[in-house]
């Protein structure tokens, strides 16, 4: 089933869909280039070409697509994809405190579309999406030194619960660990 809704924002051709297997180089490409937007400037080009490989090549968005645990949206303007979001149920880190959890993965956006309004209509979608599911948390981990991204989180309601290490080819870095109740 594709889930299409008009999503609320700035933007009145904003459409928020959902992935599917025919997404994979997309998704390689929409998140290869938007990790690199945002942390390439306070990462070392090796680490960086470390993690975009494993990360961002089609077969491992493919295989991602394809695992049942894991849901993708794709925020779309004008059919361009400018970002999307990946929830993922199963493993859950210590200090995630909440009822039935589910992960944010990931919530990446482009940079031209920054403070548009497609990361709130991707947060919506994935609320949205885990609560039909059943989940009750949705939590996250973000980089402790992206601002930007911990006061997003912040707006959402997420609260810090932890921290846990997130390894960026050699280098071992500090992610906060956040969640928020989806219940209500």
């Amino acid at each position: 089933m594709l889930h299409t809704s008009k999503a609320v924002s700035s933007s009145p051709d904003l459409v928020v869909r959902r992935g599917n297997l025919r997404d994979a180089g997309l998704l390689a490409e929409l998140g290869a280039r938007t990790f690199n937007e945002t942390f390439a400037a306070d990462n070392t080009p090796d680490n960086m070409a470390a993690y975009l490989t494993s990360a961002f090549s089609p077969a491992q968005q493919g295989a991602e697509l394809a695992d049942p645990r894991s849901t993708f949206q794709i925020a779309e303007i004008d059919g361009v994809a400018v970002g999307y979001a990946m929830i993922r149920s199963g493993n859950v880190l210590d200090g995630v405190t909440g009822d039935k959890p589910i992960e944010l993965v990931r919530l990446y956006v482009s940079r031209e579309s920054l403070g548009s309004g497609v990361g709130a209509a991707l947060m919506q979608a994935c609320i949205a999406e885990a609560k039909q599911s059943g989940y009750k948390t949705l939590w996250l981990g973000v980089w402790e030194h992206n601002p930007r991204a911990r006061a997003f989180y912040r707006k959402w309601n997420f609260h810090e619960v932890g921290t846990h290490v997130f390894q960026l080819g050699d280098d071992p870095q500090t992610d906060i660990l956040m969640q928020r109740s989806i219940s209500e």
